[in-house]
């Protein structure tokens, strides 16, 4: 094992799954990796070996080393893709797509958002501290896992948060570009836009910035385009009444029904790369609970979309204010804070409308956590934080 653990280290400097773009992952030669004698182990001993460490390194930053392994060779990238469950089963976040696929079903994933005013950019972590350590929140924004980042960018008509895997890099032609989301010039209607098809029959929203990436780019093979994942709006408050924020998010290509026990929602297998003058090819599962090769949306009547709204708060006599219980996840009122849970689809709410898919929440002047479930991904639920950073006078 010490062996193994020796050319994992050395194979970090080769590695094209962590701190590459899936694109250039995709693309990245390893010619040499696979013609060295690790690529001509027994599948059989290799495959026992990366079991072992996928169960051993269950956290970050220990987890690095499930991803190294991914970058040593081809033929270890292919196993330990297969090894590695998505975030709905293992409830872990291990490579760049884990983003893109629905979170764990029986509990929320914590992660937490720093907000740096002066570059209007906004960070997305994965928390890694838990139990009594969360309230310790000073200790909390300087321990996670990067994942996302996201810059406004205001404009005439609208403004934007451009969404990407680098958080040094935040152009939409950047082969890091994720996604964004687009406000209306009031700021109460928000578009979220996936920068690749999120599932099968996905529809590209034409616009100016929908354009090829430049040839100069590591992968020119990728796309850049405009495809939309959910709709946010949030209601106005003409009359001035006391209370929270009121929004509604209409989730596209997912399924009403996929709150529901046994519900399943689309799930993305891999990242999609076309070519700019060929048709894209794509791999979507129904559920990454039945992996039997069912791939693509089956036949048949199309179903009602999942629509998110506010969990009702409650008015707390004592201390003078609406609240929700954030179980310590929360210590700042602000209008920011919200609980979505699952609207019903004919008015009669069940237990599974009661569960909160995702929270947001105060913790700081710059700090607020961030928690999801399936059947929502990491990229839909910062997205949907994201546009309750903007001012919205009418709504407040």
């Amino acid at each position: 094992m010490s062996a193994i653990r020796s050319i994992i280290s050395r194979s970090r400097s080769h590695r094209v799954v962590q701190d590459a773009t899936p694109a250039a992952a995709a693309a990245a030669p390893n010619h040499g990796m696979d013609s060295s004698c690790w690529a001509n182990m027994p599948q059989e001993l290799l495959r026992e070996v990366l079991l072992r460490i996928e169960a051993s390194e269950t956290s970050w930053p220990p987890r690095k080393s499930v991803v190294a392994c991914a970058g040593v060779c081809r033929s270890w990238r292919h196993i330990t893709k297969d090894i590695v469950r998505v975030p709905e089963l293992s409830g872990k976040l291990t490579f760049p797509l884990s983003l893109k696929q629905p979170g764990p079903r029986d509990i929320l994933l914590q992660c937490f958002i720093k907000r740096c005013r002066t570059t209007q950019t906004y960070y997305l972590y994965l928390s890694l501290t838990s139990g009594e350590k969360l309230l310790r929140f000073t200790a909390l924004a300087d321990d996670g896992k990067f994942l996302l980042a996201a810059r406004k960018s205001r404009r005439a008509t609208c403004t934007d948060y451009i969404i990407s895997l680098d958080a040094d890099d935040m152009s939409k032609a950047s082969s890091t570009y994720v996604g964004k989301l687009r406000s209306n010039f009031l700021g109460t209607r928000f578009t979220v836009l996936d920068g690749l098809p999120p599932h099968a029959g996905a529809k590209l929203v034409r616009s100016r910035s929908t354009r090829p990436i430049s040839l100069k780019q590591v992968s020119p093979r990728v796309p850049a385009g405009n495809y939309p994942v959910a709709h946010i709006s949030y209601e106005l408050n003409m009359l001035g009444s006391r209370g929270p924020r009121r929004m509604h998010c209409v989730m596209d290509g997912i399924p009403a029904s996929s709150v529901e026990p046994g519900g399943i929602a689309p799930t993305q297998t891999e990242f999609g790369i076309r070519k700019l003058d060929a048709s894209t090819s794509f791999s979507f599962l129904r559920s990454k609970s039945n992996l039997t090769g069912d791939s693509g949306p089956t036949p048949g009547p199309r179903k009602a979309g999942l629509v998110l709204k506010n969990k009702s708060p409650r008015w707390h006599e004592h201390l003078q204010c609406w609240c929700l219980n954030f179980h310590g996840r929360v210590t700042v009122a602000s209008v920011k804070n919200f609980q979505l849970v699952a609207a019903p689809e004919n008015g009669v709410a069940g237990p599974e409308h009661e569960q909160i898919i995702l929270q947001f929440g105060k913790v700081g002047k710059d700090l607020f956590t961030m928690d999801y479930r399936y059947p929502i991904s990491a990229f839909q639920a910062f997205a949907i934080c994201l546009s309750s950073f903007d001012t919205k006078i009418a709504c407040e």
